[in-house]
């Protein structure tokens, strides 16, 4: 699979609420960053639900590389 494109180099804080679902997006393509609006589409390149378990402000990843896909663990620094 190709790598994905680098949205930013730092996370995207958003506020969630508890019990909603988040599409985040994989590919770095969308517009809409930091969730999938489509820019997907005919690529090996898929979103990624995130369920918040509660209200509170989520850590989403920028650069798409994190291993811990959707939210961020710092890879940003090594890009």
């Amino acid at each position: 699979m190709p790598d994905p494109k680098i949205a930013q180099k730092a996370p995207f804080p958003v506020d969630v609420e508890e019990g909603k679902a988040y599409f985040w997006c994989s590919c770095g393509q969308s517009a809409n960053q930091p969730f999938c609006d489509g820019s997907h589409k005919g690529t090996d390149f898929a979103p990624v639900k995130f369920e918040a378990t509660e209200t509170k402000t989520v850590f989403f990843c920028g650069c798409k590389h994190s291993d811990a896909p959707v939210t961020c663990d710092g890879t940003h620094h090594k890009l």
